[in-house]
């Protein structure tokens, strides 16, 4: 499983290549820009560094094997997500980027030809970028079926309405289409029928895009996040995405990939965020000697390595499920990572913030915008505990089962009632 490609070896050494010459020497700018520009502008930086990085032929590398390009298993992505990953800059330099790498596969996978010709393939060319609107300030969005927002039929349209937040990109002037996801049934008994998704035009008459939204102070950098409201927005019935009744099922096929990619991202910050533990410990001597001489400093770069080559095996045991038995088949799986991935990167850090001293508040070694980033992705396509809840019930599910055949899971053995501690008369 863990064996790589020659492609994905060549990959690798250009991309390592890029970002030691491209990515790396820009972050201090590209931070400026992101402070001194705010969340409405394109920063100079990335539009110089993304025609460099497509004749480098290191584009669209998300993108699974499709008609439209990359054929790339998940498995073989992974290492290059997780080295794009290393800073907040690299991946829309590649052109792989959320939401544009969901809303991509959200339209190369259900998108008609007309959708795809008219917002995938300038999506593909990187010559726009898209937004995801979906969760809502009213309700608990951790429960898709809460959504309130409305798309109601009418003649040969669909008239929108509603009112989004955390709507990623949709204060970016290169953002020209919206996903957006609303009830066409609220009455259907099957709650999971009563959501479909349209494509919204981002100049359609009354989209208001109400305000940028911060993530812990941070504004453009590590999201675009938006209030976004969508009052009596008219499109026609043809920018509807797979059929009426089916959003939900889009969202699951939509945030399967989303959520592997952003633990991939999310080591390869968290590797990075090591290396700089590390130096920063060796370089420090208080108290008469250096930080790395000292037995709680040796522990949390000891556990840091743990959890991180924990989470990354866990990880690409994951992305091999999903290539191998799809993401119904790697759900447990996926659920799991997308707990375990952000809760180690916190840990390390908050560890690595701890090294720094006050510095490591600032933004001067990266560190704030990183704890932001993977403090943000533990609530983000779903919070921790709707994660854990489904893998639980997952768990008992299987027991339950195996119990009833009396088989053996791959949990754990098959026990005997008195193995188990049952009394039995």
């Amino acid at each position: 499983m863990l064996e790589k490609s020659q492609r994905v070896l060549e990959l690798e050494e250009r991309l390592v290549a890029f970002m030691e010459e491209h990515i790396y020497p820009n972050e201090a700018r590209f931070y400026r820009e992101a402070e001194d520009h705010g969340p409405w502008a394109v920063y100079p930086v990335v539009e110089q560094l993304k025609p460099k990085a497509r004749e480098a032929g290191l584009w669209n590398l998300f993108l699974p094997h499709c008609e439209h390009g990359g054929g790339l298993s998940n498995l073989e992505y992974a290492p290059l997500c997780e080295i794009m990953g290393r800073s907040h800059l690299a991946p829309e330099i590649f052109n792989c980027s959320a939401p544009d790498t969901g809303n991509m596969e959200v339209l190369a996978r259900y998108g008609t030809p007309e959708q795809q010709a008219r917002w995938l393939m300038p999506l593909l060319a990187g010559e726009i970028r898209s937004a995801f609107a979906m969760t809502e300030p009213a309700v608990a969005s951790s429960d898709a079926t809460n959504i309130e927002s409305e798309i109601r039929a009418d003649g040969d349209d669909y008239v929108v309405n509603g009112h989004k937040w955390y709507t990623t990109n949709a204060t970016d002037p290169r953002c020209k289409v919206i996903i957006f996801m609303g009830k066409t049934d609220p009455d259907n008994p099957d709650r999971h029928r009563q959501q479909s998704m349209i494509l919204v035009p981002r100049d359609a008459p009354g989209v208001e895009v109400v305000r940028s939204l911060p993530v812990m102070g941070f504004y453009g950098v590590p999201d675009r996040a938006a209030e976004v409201v969508f009052r009596d927005v008219r499109v026609p019935k043809s920018n509807l995405l797979l059929g009426e009744g089916r959003g939900f099922e889009i969202a699951q096929g939509r945030l399967g990939p989303g959520r592997i990619h952003h633990c991939m991202r999310l080591i390869g910050l968290a590797e990075r965020t090591l290396e700089k533990m590390c130096l920063r410990m060796a370089e420090r001597a208080p108290f008469g000697k250096p930080l790395s001489d000292q037995s709680v400093s040796r522990e949390r770069i000891a556990e840091s390595r743990i959890m991180i080559e924990q989470c990354r095996l866990l990880t690409l045991k994951t992305a091999h499920m999903m290539d191998t038995v799809g993401n119904k088949g790697a759900r447990s799986e996926i659920a799991m990572i997308k707990i375990a991935v952000p809760n180690m990167a916190c840990k390390v850090i908050d560890w690595a913030i701890q090294a720094f001293g006050g510095g490591g508040t600032s933004n001067d070694f990266g560190l704030a915008a990183a704890y932001a980033t993977a403090r943000l992705l533990r609530l983000a396509d779903g919070p921790d505990e709707v994660h854990r809840d489904q893998l639980a019930r997952l768990g008992f599910r299987k027991q339950m089962g195996n119990r009833q055949r009396g088989g053996a899971s791959n949990w754990a053995p098959a026990l005997s009632d008195r193995a188990l501690g049952v009394v039995t008369k």
